[in-house]
C-alpha cells in the first residue's frame, strides 16, 4: 500500500522501512517512566513529554490509535532518522493525507536550545519520540523482525526508529 513511501525512505537512508496497522503497533503508558527515570534529558527538551505544553501519555495513546497505518523506519543515525521522516510525512501529506504525521527521537541540532531554556530553533521540524507518546519501540521493532536491543558497548551499532503515521 506505501510502496512509494517505503522506497523512498530507503533512498533518503533508512536502512529499513516497513508499512504498518496500527493494530502492530505496541502502546504501553509505562515508556514514560523510562523516560522520566532513565533520560538525563527529563524535562530539558522541547519535544520531552515533561514539557507542560505536551499531551499526557493516556491522551497520546488515544489519538494516535485513531490512525489506521504507517511506515515504521529503521536507520543507524538519529539524524537520518528524522530527516526520512520527516520527509515521508511531508510526501504523504501533499498525497492528499491530511493528518501524516512523523515520530522521531529530534536529532535536528547538535544540542537542543530547550538544555539551555531557548525556545526550539526547528519547531516546524521537531517531533517527539516513538516511546514519549508510549509507543513500545522495542516490541513493536522485535514484532516487525527489526533489531533493538540496549547497548552494552560503545563501539555497538546504534538502531533509530521513527515512524509515519499516514491517514
Amino acid at each position: 500500500m506505501y510502496e512509494k513511501y517505503i522506497s523512498e525512505a530507503i533512498n533518503l537512508g533508512a536502512v529499513d522501512c516497513v508499512a504498518f496497522d496500527i493494530s502492530q503497533i505496541v502502546f504501553d503508558p509505562r515508556t514514560i517512566l523510562k523516560c522520566k527515570y532513565g533520560c538525563t534529558d527529563y524535562g530539558k527538551l522541547h519535544n520531552c513529554p515533561s514539557d507542560p505544553k505536551s499531551l499526557n501519555i493516556l491522551d497520546s495513546i488515544e489519538i494516535f490509535k485513531h490512525y489506521k497505518n504507517g511506515v515504521l523506519i529503521h536507520a543507524h543515525d538519529k539524524y537520518v532518522s528524522q530527516k526520512v521522516s520527516f520527509e515521508i510525512e511531508r510526501l504523504a501529506f501533499l498525497d492528499g493525507f491530511h493528518f501524516a504525521l512523523s515520530l522521531s527521537d529530534c536529532g535536528l541540532c547538535k544540542e537542543c536550545r530547550g538544555i539551555c531554556g531557548e525556545p526550539c530553533a526547528n519547531v516546524r521540524m521537531a517531533r517527539p519520540a516513538l516511546h514519549s507518546v508510549g509507543i513500545d519501540v522495542y516490541t513493536t521493532a522485535k514484532n516487525f523482525g527489526l533489531p533493538l536491543y540496549p547497548l552494552k558497548g560503545q563501539n555497538e551499532e546504534q538502531n533509530w526508529y521513527s515512524a509515519v503515521f499516514i491517514e
